[in-house]
């Protein structure tokens, strides 16, 4: 019962969340957000492929905050969105996942994330945004499938929610083929010389991070929050 009045107050209570950077402190609470919101099936989805042993692009890993706490995600990823004309690669970015705590939806973090990562992304100077969703809400924000209709996901994935959104016009122009990851590869924290360095927030965030994104499961993460959590007593 105090979960439920717990759910209803968050619901109703003013909104008054900001939007920021994410940080390495944030993994824990972003991986328990994105499973309420998306489910244990999130990890098989064709764009996951594109995602895992990657790091986002710089600058653009936000979240939502309310008091502190984190009730919204987004991240972009470097891709590769096939070739031009010319065969060579067209750079661009893939969004997701997008994901708000059911229990603060409704209060429109969804779309202050979305338009703060694009707006970051073009101040960045990228050239378009592709995502997998629903193209009845992302229209809104300028996506449509028929600029990525070109191109092809590696793996199963729907044409119909397979959506594109230039930031420079006709950056997709001629861009056919598979979108390919080419991000920065997550690599395991070096270990310091100085034993106790491992037990940074900072350090076990990154290597939490990288375990969770190499082996799909909790247990890294969980195990990653135990050593640091002894380490503090």
């Amino acid at each position: 019962m105090a979960a439920v009045v717990d759910a209803l107050r968050a619901i109703f209570a003013p909104s008054n969340f900001v939007i920021d950077s994410e940080s390495a402190g944030d993994v824990v609470a972003r991986e328990s957000l994105l499973d309420r919101a998306m489910g244990p099936g999130r990890r098989k989805k064709s764009s996951e492929k594109l995602r895992r042993g990657r790091l986002p692009a710089e600058g653009l890993a936000l979240v939502a905050r309310d008091n502190g706490h984190v009730i919204g995600t987004v991240r972009l990823w470097n891709v590769e969105a096939g070739v031009d004309r010319d065969g060579q690669a067209v750079p661009a970015l893939l969004l997701g996942p997008l994901a708000v705590d059911p229990a603060h939806e409704g209060k429109g973090i969804g779309g202050t994330l979305m338009r703060a990562a694009i707006e970051e992304a073009k101040k960045r100077g990228h050239g378009a945004i592709l995502l997998v969703g629903d193209a009845d809400y992302y229209e809104r924000f300028g996506f449509f499938a028929e600029r990525a209709r070109h191109l092809v996901m590696p793996g199963p994935f729907e044409r119909n929610r397979f959506l594109a959104l230039e930031l420079k016009q006709g950056w997709l122009d001629g861009a056919a083929g598979m979108l390919v990851a080419s991000g920065r590869k997550l690599a395991l924290p070096p270990l310091s010389s100085a034993p106790h360095d491992i037990f940074s927030p900072f350090t076990l965030g990154r290597l939490s991070t990288a375990l969770l994104c190499l082996a799909g499961s909790w247990a890294p993460l969980a195990f990653g929050v135990a050593v640091y959590e002894a380490a503090r007593r």
